[in-house]
């Protein structure tokens, strides 16, 4: 192999923290084909009920709305109860979730206390994601959110590269992986509550400039031994790039204020504040520098005509 194709192999080939200290406990694989109606109802409710968790979860669907608007098929791979589903496609689009997990495929959330989105329509598919039971470049659209890639651990590339396959020529791509333990603006976190909800009164014009210029701090690291592989952005993006995918958007969820359920609390109270919450919270995690300490970052990467997995 030439110099210039290995360096082009290795960018290619992603990036992980080694397992090392990680506890011999139940596969992520087993621990999913083990969910049952207690665990799916659990997972749905991780992203409702506090303003802290709305903030997550329409950061997330705003996203997938951005760049799977036009697609006529769309796949949610590792769908669980299905709560991003719906965000895929366009209107009447056909809807497919896959997952390893009936029980998270058959659960239907209770009687809704707000406007949520329909979970009805949609296909839902029992399957194994390494091997999914789909004809190559079947979809639009294919998502791969709440971190699935970082669970698969060793078959990280083997996942990749199977949802990678499912994509059709100009079609798009939305992985979301989780590289560190999360951050908070300095500036947002020195202010009181209150100032806080009266700053984001401002355009986002004049609120982001202050938040870059006083940085970020890293949250505390929760958990020394996880689960899960750490991926970072960079190798995601120098992967697609290599073979011919285009990377439209890198997105940090809420790296702002993200750890500060107080303050969001107080912005969600008031319908322009929070508005102007969100697209703070998107320009500021789109700079690169947001990306390695975020808890969840998403990419968009479209597949060219000439695209190869």
């Amino acid at each position: 192999m030439s110099p210039e194709r290995s360096d082009r192999a290795r960018s290619s080939r992603l990036h992980r923290v080694p397992p090392a200290a990680r506890p011999a406990t139940a596969s992520p694989r087993s621990r999913f084909l083990e969910n049952d109606a207690y665990r799916a109802e659990r997972e749905w409710k991780r992203y409702e009920g506090t303003p802290q968790r709305e903030l997550f979860r329409e950061l997330r669907t705003r996203f997938l709305r951005r760049h799977t608007a036009s697609a006529r098929d769309a796949l949610d791979v590792g769908a669980g109860p299905g709560r991003f589903t719906s965000a895929l496609g366009a209107d009447g689009a056909r809807r497919v979730a896959l997952d390893l997990s009936g029980a998270m495929l058959r659960f239907r959330p209770g009687p809704p206390g707000g406007p949520r989105p329909s979970v009805d329509a949609v296909d839902r598919v029992v399957g194994d994601a390494l091997a999914p039971p789909f004809a190559p470049q079947s979809f639009d659209a294919v998502a791969l959110v709440g971190n699935a890639l970082g669970f698969a651990g060793e078959d990280a590339e083997r996942l990749l590269s199977a949802v990678e396959a499912l994509v059709r020529p100009r079609g798009s791509l939305i992985v979301e992986i989780a590289p560190g333990p999360g951050e908070r603006s300095r500036y947002l976190a020195r202010l009181p509550t209150g100032a806080v909800g009266r700053l984001f009164a401002a355009p986002p014009a004049a609120v982001v400039p202050r938040i870059v210029r006083e940085g970020f701090v890293a949250e505390p690291v929760r958990h020394r031994s996880t689960a899960f592989a750490r991926i970072d952005a960079p190798s995601l993006d120098a992967r697609w790039r290599s073979r011919g995918w285009a990377v439209e958007e890198v997105l940090a969820i809420a790296p702002c204020l993200g750890a500060d359920p107080a303050a969001i609390g107080r912005v969600a109270a008031n319908a322009r504040q929070w508005e102007r919450l969100l697209a703070v919270e998107e320009e500021v995690g789109r700079a690169p520098a947001r990306w390695g300490a975020a808890a969840a970052v998403l990419l968009a990467a479209r597949r060219a005509l000439g695209g190869h997995n």
